[in-house]
This record gives structure tokens, sequence and C-alpha cells, in this order.
């Protein structure tokens, strides 16, 4: 015998909005025409407020780098004064749930990312940020590596956007990253001066790590071992690493080794 299962409002009332939300998207004319429409989506069956869109840096730690209005933009309903305060408190500090993007490890509720990293100190600043301005739990989604869109709630998310809920929401966000992409095309400055790094220094990067010292380096892609340092020096520069040990770190970071 067959059960019939009663549809999920939530999600039928997303799937008939989507095609319609999709053709605005792709006719608005600014970025905060781009970031309302999104909005006006998740907020009419579900307690999830868009809270930013922002194009990543091409370093991972350069969060500085963006640029209000130009490569990342705020809702206008976000709570007064967060924003200020997230800058302010950002600089330098470890931002859990930009990593989880960074890394393609979203979508995660922020409530799921807190169980996964367990910050304890100074580690909890953004955490305890949202909630002094009633964010009690949010959503971030990151697209193509190049886009992370930021939604927040006055309710914990983690039983209410389920995993076909995700998807969609995530579907929604990714059209808002593409016509933000669009609009706002290729920044110069965010591109910056950066030297990318040869394929032989992320040869020589990959190797290191492995665990593999110079030599095993020099021996595994036929170099002498003061080329393998001076390709590693060239890495190390190019990524703004102290020592060897940051560079791959660095480099794992921005995804450039496996």
């Amino acid at each position: 015998m067959l059960i019939e299962v009663a549809p999920n409002p939530v999600i039928s009332d997303l799937q008939t909005r989507l095609p319609d939300y999709t053709e605005r998207v792709a006719q608005t004319r600014s970025p905060d025409a781009v970031i309302e429409a999104l909005h006006a989506l998740t907020t009419a069956r579900l307690p999830l407020s868009v809270l930013a869109a922002a194009k990543f840096p091409l370093k991972s730690d350069d969060w500085d780098a963006i640029k209000l209005g130009k490569t990342s933009f705020i809702h206008r309903d976000v709570p007064a004064g967060w924003w200020e305060e997230y800058e302010r408190l950002a600089s330098g500090r470890f931002r859990p749930v930009l990593f989880l993007a960074r890394s393609s490890l979203a979508p995660y509720t922020w409530t799921e990312a807190r169980r996964m990293f367990e910050p304890v100190g100074v580690d909890r600043w953004s955490y305890e940020l949202g909630l002094r301005y009633g964010m009690r739990d949010g959503f971030t989604c990151a697209v193509a590596s190049r886009w992370v869109v930021a939604f927040w709630s006055r309710k914990e998310l983690s039983k209410i956007l389920t995993q076909p809920v995700r998807i969609m929401v995530f579907a929604a966000a990714s059209f808002a990253a593409l016509r933000l992409e669009q609009l706002v095309g290729l920044d110069s400055d965010w591109l910056g001066t950066r030297n990318r790094l040869t394929p032989r220094e992320l040869a020589v990067l990959r190797l290191v790590a492995a665990g593999a010292q110079s030599s095993e380096v020099a021996l595994a892609l036929s170099l002498g071992e003061e080329t393998v340092r001076s390709h590693l020096k060239k890495a190390q520069t190019k990524l703004g690493a102290r020592n060897r040990t940051q560079a791959v770190a660095e480099a794992l970071r921005q995804n450039l080794i496996p």
C-alpha cells in the first residue's frame, strides 16, 4: 500500500516562487535590488532575512579588501550598528562561518558551525556579536568560490532549514550572486597586484604539504635542493608567508593545492 506524504508547504511555496524570482533578479539594475528580491523570497515563508552578499577576496585572509557598496552589499533591514561593530571587531580574527564558506564546506547554519568548531574565548566574538543584535542564527551560501551570500534569523535554523529547503535557498542565492557578478563586473581594485604561483612552485608546495623534506622534493621533481629552496622562498613571498609552514597553510586556504 502506498502512503501519501503531505507536501511541505514551505517547499511548495519556494518551488512556486523560484521561477518568478529568477526572472525578476535577471531584470534588476542594482545590487540593492538583487538583495531585496532575494530577501522577499526567503522571508515570505521562512524566518530567514538576507544579511549581505560579498565577493570573496583573492587572498583568504584579506577580508579588509571587501568594500561596502562595491564588492559587498548589506540589506537595509540588518540591525543598525551591526555592520560597523562587525567591521571593527573582525580585523585579524578567525571567522569560522566564512572559513567554511571559503573552503566550500557550507552551507551550514551558524549554530551548526559553532558546534563543529566549538570556539572558545575570543573566537566566539562573531556569534556573541550577532546575539547582541538579535541574530540568533544564520545561514551562509558560498557560490562558485567567488561570492558568499549570508542570511540571519531570530530563530535557530537547524530544524527549520531542512535539506530540500537549503537546496532551494542555495539556488536562489546562486541566482543572486550571478546577477551581482554581472552588475559589479571586474573590479581592478579587487584583483590587485597579486602574483600567481608558477606550476613548479605549486608542485613544491604540494610535496611539502605531504611532509616531504627539501631533499625529497628535489628528488621527486628532478631539481637541485637550492632550486627547491628558491621556489619555496618565492612562494612564501607571493603568499605573504613568514615560513614554509605558513606558505603551505595559506596555499591550502586559498585552494591552490589539494
